[in-house]
């Protein structure tokens, strides 16, 4: 069981809120196949021949999992053409999250309906909702662009993709077990469409469809009730323009701003690379096939991106700390102090080096240099993005 769904827990029986069952009524059939996505893997032949049932115990069970409920079970039953979830061995309260997200949901389902009747969706398009994260037990929230559709169609779990396993590993890299990563890990996409991974430019012009889903999310997901708000990493270029747009707030890389998605809510946002952007970034072949420069410019991002993570994991762990001093100390630690740290890292999970190789790279002149002093890369966007 999750180290921060123990805590949790915890607190919940201390605050003589016992374990029970949670009942839901989820909706009637044609609403659940909808918001689930089903059927997630059927192309005449079904990659996995669930029914609608099992489809959504599948990811009510990714969700109680990740919120540390180990010993939860999910059932869906079908009462006169309406669905049921039953979840035993959780709080009561553990269904009004997940009516959110469908509520939620309904608005993105309104936003890919419109999309569809001004002639904008694409055949190999998937409504995809945030479905299988913790619920309850969040420590932070990822603003990224869509989710790529083998997450949907091979792996039914919205935290499989090339992005988030990236991430989820530079999140260890700063203190937090790898159990532990998924409640860091709670999604919101702009776009809530899984695509192809070219698709990303298209998606850009879907925004506007999505609007009210969008802030609806942000303004719910960040809510931690009487804690502070959750911290938030915009991720990407057009995640953090949309986040200028919609709040005003202009984020950079490692830019440091503040929102207020509801009345009296300040909810610090920090911008970052896309976590995918690196392996374009690194690439010879943007840089006229000089190694040595596409190693400098991934050397420069690798900083950033383990200092985006670091302020995840410590504002994450410590809603009390100050995200402007957190960032700091990021900062300081992977593009200053543990360069070197930075440098091995990148040639281990970018340039597949062993360890030693990677030890010895490092050791050299040209790549043990400060961080500070490399010229900052541009963006490039990745196909993911």
């Amino acid at each position: 069981m999750h180290k921060i769904a123990l805590s949790s827990l915890a607190a919940l029986a201390c605050s003589g809120l016992a374990l029970a069952d949670a009942r839901i009524d989820l909706g009637d059939a044609q609403r659940v196949t909808r918001l689930f996505a089903f059927p997630n893997n059927c192309h005449v032949i079904c990659y996995r021949n669930w029914t609608l049932e099992q489809t959504v115990e599948h990811y009510l069970t990714q969700s109680v999992q990740r919120d540390g409920h180990a010993n939860a079970k999910v059932t869906v039953s079908r009462e006169h053409e309406r669905l049921h979830a039953t979840i035993s061995e959780v709080p009561a309260s553990y269904a009004e999250p997940l009516r959110q997200l469908l509520d939620s949901g309904e608005l993105a389902y309104e936003g890919a309906r419109r999309l569809n009747q001004d002639g904008k969706w694409a055949y190999d398009w998937y409504l995809f909702l945030p479905l299988g994260m913790a619920l309850q037990n969040r420590r932070s929230i990822e603003l990224l662009h869509f989710p790529p559709d083998y997450s949907l169609t091979q792996a039914q779990d919205y935290l499989r993709s090339n992005t988030t396993d990236r991430w989820a590993e530079l999140l260890t890299f700063n203190g937090i077990e790898a159990s532990q990563t998924p409640a860091y890990q709670t999604i919101i996409d702009i776009a809530p469409i899984a695509a192809p991974a070219s698709a990303g430019a298209t998606l850009t012009d879907t925004y506007s469809y999505f609007q009210d889903y969008q802030v609806r999310m942000v303004r719910e997901m960040t809510d931690a009730g009487a804690a502070k708000p959750l911290p938030m990493v915009a991720f990407g270029a057009p995640v953090r323009s949309w986040i200028q747009q919609q709040y005003g707030p202009k984020v950079d890389v490692l830019g440091l701003a503040s929102i207020s998605p509801q009345p009296g809510a300040q909810v610090p946002v920090l911008g970052s690379n896309h976590p995918s952007a690196i392996w374009y970034t690194a690439d010879k072949a943007n840089h006229g096939g000089d190694e040595d420069a596409a190693d400098a410019a991934g050397l420069k991002m690798m900083g950033q991106d383990l200092t985006a993570a670091c302020w995840q994991a410590g504002m994450g762990s410590n809603p009390e700390a100050d995200p402007k001093e957190t960032l700091q100390a990021c900062s300081n630690k992977w593009q200053v102090t543990q360069k070197k740290q930075t440098c091995e890292l990148f040639f281990r999970t970018v340039r597949s080096f062993t360890p030693e190789q990677a030890a010895a790279k490092c050791n050299t002149g040209e790549t043990s240099r400060s961080l500070r002093d490399l010229k900052k890369p541009v963006e490039v966007v990745p196909r993911e993005l």
